[in-house]
Formats: structure tokens, C-alpha cells, sequence
């Protein structure tokens, strides 16, 4: 019995120093990167890859530095729609539906086209197709945070287009476990699950920042907080957690949160008190998408080659994809929203993982499927920077004005 309390203190002392050499990587790699005019995010992925398994193995991606980088991806993107308001999404909705589509329809496309092309079975095509589909709009989040461009009309197109390819995804995921585990679909299964997700992006986009609207103050109300944080998180969380449950991406509850909080701005400063989560967690979210890549299972000619394709078909059929539905905004605010899709990020390789948990994703298909959403993501930063510039002058109306 006297060992146990050794055993987890022990545990417990590997997990703190994990947690201090993730986040220490990461902050560094973010400094170096922009004392070199670069992204800070490129710099802590970098940083995840060196520390983790596939080179000094300091850092592994377990399930508490999982947590941290869930928390991270979550805590970011409340971030954003604390500073994104329901009619600055509503300004970009055409547009941004057709980015949806479009940058959902030619990945597919592409990616069950190599699936068939390397003599796949139907099921793993269709999860080549589904992890080329996804877009991490975290990633793009951060960058577009530190240009300081989300409140122009790219970006918001950028971030309601991810709410739409979110949802598509998730129909697309739910049909290839399906094809996976019994070889059929269930179409009762995918509507009700369109349903959910449909009726939770309506009564929280509409009815959460409706209802904040009407009563600015409630977060107040609760007698456990001296201020509005708490709840605020609590809501953060809870619709996170929410999102998860109905299949959804946890970061899109995370999102709509912010948004009803962010109504209530004008009573209280909540980004001053959110801040500090932002600048602490999403440092092990990248930090923990560079422990994921396995540089071993790449290690091989065939496996290289795979990967090159498969990378390029989904950078060009999503730029391809978003570029055309976001067309009408101009080549300039078209080409960042294009390049904002890019990214596969952690979504890519949730994706993945799930086809590996089915087996229609083999080892090796798995590290191309990893190897390919981080070279997608390290690859959009930089490209987003140079883009900026040339973003239209004409800015959507500043979540702060009353």
C-alpha cells in the first residue's frame, strides 16, 4: 500500500515536467519565429515535432497533454467569437455557404479519387475523402488574431465557411463509419444527426445571443462569481462539451459561446479577464499536433511519395474549392479565404484516427493522413501573412461598437 502514493506522486511529477517542456518548446519556438518575421504558430508546431517522439522524445502525446491541447483549441476559439458578432457572420453567409460546399465537394472528390486509385476499398476512400474535407479554422483563427484582421470580411467569411464544412464533415464522417463498421449507411442515423447539428447552431447562434441581448447582465447574476469569467467559462465549456456529444466539433460550441458572451461586452470587459486563457492553453494545442507526426512511418519512398500526393491534392482541391465560392469578394479577400481552408490541423487527424480505430486506415495511410494535416497547417501561416496586405480596406463594423 506504501507504494502508491510514491507511484502517483511519481506519475504526477512526469506529467507536471511534460506539461513545463511542452509549453517551454513552445513559447520558444514562437519567439524564434518572430524575431525572424514569421508566424509564432509555425514556430510551436516546429517545436512540438523536436521534443516529441519522433526526435528528442522529451514530450508524448498522452492523454493529459490531449486535455491541454483540447482546452487550448476550445479556449481559442471562444476567443474568436468573443470577438465575432451574429451579423457579421450574416453580412458573408451566401458567400460562405458556397465555401463550404465548393471546399467540401472537390476534396471529397480528390481524396476518394486516390482512394480508388491505389485499388482502396470503398470505406477507406471515403476516409481519405473525409479527412481531406476537414479544415481546422483554429489554426487560421491564430493567425488571423495575430495579424489583427479578423474583423474584416475575409476573415468572417473564413469562419462562417468553417461553421458549414463542420457540419458536412460530420454527415460525411457518420456515412464512412458507417460503410466501415457494416458496410451500409444509415440514412435515418445521418438525418437525425444533420437535425442536431442544424438545431444546435440555430437555438445558440440565434436564440443565445438573442436572449443575451435582452438580459446584458446575466452573467452577473450568479453568486459564486465576483465576475462574469466563471460563467462565461462554464458556458464555454458546456457548449463544447455539447457540440462533442452531437458530433459536432467541440470548437464550434467553444465559438458559438463566445458569441453569446460577447453581447455582453459592453457592460463588462470580458476579453480582459479571458485573456489569460488564451495566452496559457492553445500553446499545447500546437505543441501537441507536432508530437502527433511519425517520422519513421514516413521514412520509406513509397510512403513519401504518398504523402506528396495526397498533400497536394488537398491543398489545391480546397484553395480550388474555397477560391470559387469565395470569388465575388475579389481576387485579393478570394485568394485568403482560400488559403484560410487549407489547413487539416487536429481535425485531419481525428479523422484519421477514427479510420484507424475502424481498420479501413492502415499504419501507413494513418502517418500520410497525419503527415499531411501538419504540413498543411505548417504551410497557410506564412502564405496568410503575405496575403494580408491585400486584404479589401472596407472593414465589417467592430464587435465593440454598441
Amino acid at each position: 500500500m506504501s507504494g502508491l502514493p510514491l507511484a502517483a506522486a511519481t506519475e504526477a511529477a512526469d506529467t507536471l515536467l511534460a506539461l513545463f517542456l511542452a509549453l517551454l518548446a513552445a513559447k520558444l519556438g514562437d519567439e524564434v519565429f518572430k524575431r525572424i518575421g514569421q508566424p509564432g504558430i509555425v514556430g510551436e508546431i516546429l517545436a512540438g515535432i523536436l521534443v516529441g517522439p519522433s526526435v528528442l522524445g522529451l514530450v508524448d502525446a498522452d492523454e493529459v497533454l490531449e486535455v491541454f491541447a483540447e482546452l487550448g483549441v476550445v479556449f481559442l476559439l471562444f476567443w474568436v467569437g468573443l470577438e465575432t458578432k451574429l451579423s457579421d457572420l450574416r453580412e458573408v453567409g451566401r458567400v460562405a455557404v458556397l465555401v463550404g460546399l465548393l471546399g467540401v465537394a472537390l476534396p471529397l472528390l480528390g481524396g476518394v479519387g486516390i482512394g480508388f486509385a491505389r485499388g482502396d476499398e470503398a470505406a477507406t476512400a471515403l476516409f481519405i475523402g473525409a479527412a481531406l474535407v476537414a479544415t481546422s479554422v483554429g489554426i487560421t483563427s491564430a493567425v488571423m488574431i495575430d495579424l489583427g484582421v479578423l474583423d474584416r470580411r475575409a476573415s468572417r467569411t473564413v469562419l462562417a465557411a468553417a461553421v458549414v464544412d463542420d457540419v458536412l464533415a460530420l454527415l460525411l464522417l457518420s456515412v464512412a463509419a458507417g460503410l466501415a463498421a457494416e458496410g451500409a449507411v444509415d440514412v435515418a442515423s445521418v438525418a437525425v444527426i444533420l437535425a442536431l447539428a442544424l438545431a444546435f447552431l440555430a437555438f445558440f447562434a440565434l436564440g443565445g445571443t438573442r436572449l443575451m441581448q435582452s438580459r446584458p447582465r446575466l452573467l452577473h447574476a450568479p453568486r459564486f462569481s465576483e465576475s462574469p469569467l466563471l460563467p462565461a467559462v462554464i458556458l464555454c465549456l458546456g457548449l463544447a462539451a455539447f457540440a462533442a456529444q452531437i458530433g459536432l466539433a467541440a470548437i464550434i460550441g467553444a465559438f458559438l459561446a463566445g458569441m453569446v458572451v460577447a453581447e455582453t461586452r459592453e457592460q463588462h470587459p470580458i476579453e480582459d479577464e479571458v485573456a489569460p486563457l488564451y495566452a496559457f492553453f492553445p500553446p499545447f494545442f500546437f505543441v501537441f499536433i507536432g508530437t502527433e507526426v511519425d517520422l519513421a512511418a514516413l521514412a520509406n519512398g513509397g510512403a513519401l511519395a504518398l504523402l506528396l500526393a495526397v498533400t497536394a491534392v488537398a491543398v489545391l482541391t480546397k484553395f480550388a474549392g474555397a477560391y470559387l465560392g469565395a470569388r465575388g469578394l475579389g481576387p485579393g479577400d478570394a485568394a485568403f479565404v482560400a488559403v484560410g481552408m487549407v489547413p487539416r490541423g487536429e481535425v485531419g487527424i481525428i479523422v484519421a484516427s477514427i479510420g484507424a480505430m475502424t481498420g479501413v486506415v492502415d499504419e501507413r495511410l494513418f502517418a500520410v493522413i497525419v503527415g499531411m494535416s501538419i504540413l498543411t497547417t505548417l504551410l497557410v501561416p506564412p502564405l496568410l501573412r503575405r496575403l494580408a496586405p491585400r486584404l479589401a480596406d472596407a472593414e465589417l463594423e467592430p464587435a465593440t461598437a454598441p
